[in-house]
């Protein structure tokens, strides 16, 4: 596959990941990332990464699962999954971290919301970063570069208006 073909599929992704993360109410962050993922999983399979593309298909499946139902059941039994079959797909350790950001990402879509969802997706796109830096990506190190940066910016917006909703019920 042409290598610049994966390239111009990971900036896409890298737009629709920067959409997804700057909204600050939780069910269109998840609707946003339906789409990001889709593309991402693209991207990697271009790239010729299967762990990393299942890794992303699965963080697909898990969204639109997560959208609808809110349950830790469903949470452990994606990550096993996850970590069966990436283990199984592995061929390098470099891999392991597309799994453990993977891992990271389902257990915060499942269980966390607002602010300690974005510093959740924080710590997985670092996992993320990681792999993306090892596989030669530069769509995805732009794109967890950025949501890094983005999702603190925006746990840090969802904490003003928290304070100015606690400044509100006071008055």
């Amino acid at each position: 596959m042409n290598l610049d073909i994966a390239q111009w599929v990971g900036f896409v992704s890298f737009v629709l990941g920067m959409l997804a993360f700057w909204q600050r109410d939780d069910r269109k962050l998840k609707r946003y990332m339906l789409a990001f993922y889709s593309v991402h999983t693209l991207h990697f399979l271009l790239l010729g990464s299967m762990t990393s593309a299942f890794s992303s298909g699965l963080s697909l499946l898990r969204t639109f699962v997560a959208i609808k139902y809110s349950s830790k059941r469903l949470c452990w039994i994606a990550i096993i999954i996850l970590v069966t079959v990436g283990v199984y797909l592995a061929t390098s350790w470099i891999q392991a971290f597309s799994i453990l950001g993977t891992v990271i990402g389902t257990y915060s879509i499942f269980n966390l919301q607002g602010i300690q969802l974005r510093f959740g997706m924080i710590l997985g796109a670092l996992c993320w970063l990681t792999n993306n830096m090892l596989m030669g990506s530069m769509g995805g190190i732009l794109l967890e570069s950025c949501l890094i940066i983005l999702n603190l910016i925006t746990a840090y917006r969802i904490y003003l208006d928290n304070l100015r909703f606690a400044k509100n019920v006071e008055n």
